[in-house]
């Protein structure tokens, strides 16, 4: 993994480090998935999420298949600029980045 992200994640709450060791894992998981592999209550997923997604470490894409979900996995070094194109092979569409609203 990165070591950027790492250093990103070093001065985060215990909840938000546990959340980027477990997306390290796997290739992406909703919320829901998450507090399940965490143990964690849905409220403190929801809040290291936040944590995560201000320390730039977080790609969320939204579920176009059920737009009430979103998929979390760990920002790429490697990233493209176009976080908008669809994915059609998976069914699901990259969401902007919070500084991008």
């Amino acid at each position: 993994m990165n070591s950027d992200l790492r250093e990103a994640v070093a001065d985060l709450p215990p909840s938000a480090k546990l959340v980027f060791v477990v997306l390290e894992n796997h290739e992406r998981l909703t919320q829901s998935a998450l507090a399940e592999e965490t143990l964690l209550p849905q409220r403190t997923v929801r809040y290291a999420l936040d944590e995560l997604r201000e320390a730039g470490v977080l790609h969320e894409q939204l579920n176009i298949m059920d737009a009430r979900q979103r998929f979390y996995s760990l920002a790429d070094a490697e990233e493209s600029a176009d976080d908008t194109a669809d994915d059609p092979a998976v069914g699901i569409a990259s969401e902007p980045s919070a500084s991008a609203r």
